[in-house]
């Protein structure tokens, strides 16, 4: 009970209110509301997410997509179905594609896009991470303030610098145990993401161009058989 009691003390719920309230208004000003939308999302995969057996996973489905190119035509790629949204789109648009210069423009596109969504949800907590020390200085401020101003009141002034002291611990552990890391860790996954990405689109990309060439061939030929 005694470390209980302890740790309540470094609670203090205006500190808190004021840190918290004022770092993620600060973020949410700055924020589309589709990155906001992102950015809370996000938290949802952060830690049970994995680069690796993704990566694996595309690849198998890439060589799924090959074989049926290859046994049948491109056309029919849009059959394999797998759980990753991006695999079953790239695919549906590998069997629509016109040529595979549509391909590429469309999986040049789509990175971006993905990357402009992911940069978003990063900013919105790297905001957070480095508005929450300014936040809590300004709660340090308010906190001397009212201590200085209550210098003839003694019971007025230890609740004062409680304020400007927590504020300033709030902040600093809101910025970098929470926010910084979360930023960090959406950075790097997002970072992993889009280098297996690239590489199933490159690959498909090559399918593509395969398949077209073998189409394009046999009327190269009877082109130059007509005299």
């Amino acid at each position: 009970m005694a470390i209980f009691d302890r740790l309540w003390l470094y609670f203090d719920p205006v500190a808190f209110i004021l840190v918290i309230a004022g770092s993620v208004l600060l973020a949410l000003v700055r924020s589309s509301r589709s990155d906001i939308f992102r950015a809370f999302r996000a938290l949802g995969p952060l830690l049970r997410a994995n680069p690796v057996a993704d990566a694996e996973a595309a690849m198998r489905a890439v060589r799924q997509i090959e074989h049926i190119a290859h046994a049948k035509t491109i056309y029919c790629t849009d059959r394999v179905r797998t759980t990753q949204r991006f695999l079953t789109t790239a695919a549906i648009r590998l069997a629509d594609s016109a040529d595979a210069e549509a391909f590429a423009h469309w999986a040049e596109e789509d990175l971006e896009n993905r990357r402009r969504r992911h940069q978003g949800a990063i900013d919105f907590w790297n905001t957070v991470a480095d508005a929450a020390p300014a936040m809590g200085m300004v709660g340090t401020i308010i906190g001397l303030v009212g201590m200085f101003a209550a210098m003839n009141d003694a019971d007025r002034i230890g609740p004062a610098m409680a304020l400007a002291m927590l504020t300033t611990l709030y902040g600093l552990l809101l910025a970098n145990l929470i926010a910084a890391p979360i930023a960090q860790r959406l950075e790097r996954l997002s970072a992993d993401e889009a280098t297996w990405q690239r590489r199933v689109l490159d690959q498909l990309e090559t399918l593509a161009q395969t398949e077209l060439e073998k189409r394009i061939s046999p009327a190269r030929q009877r082109l130059k058989a007509t005299p």
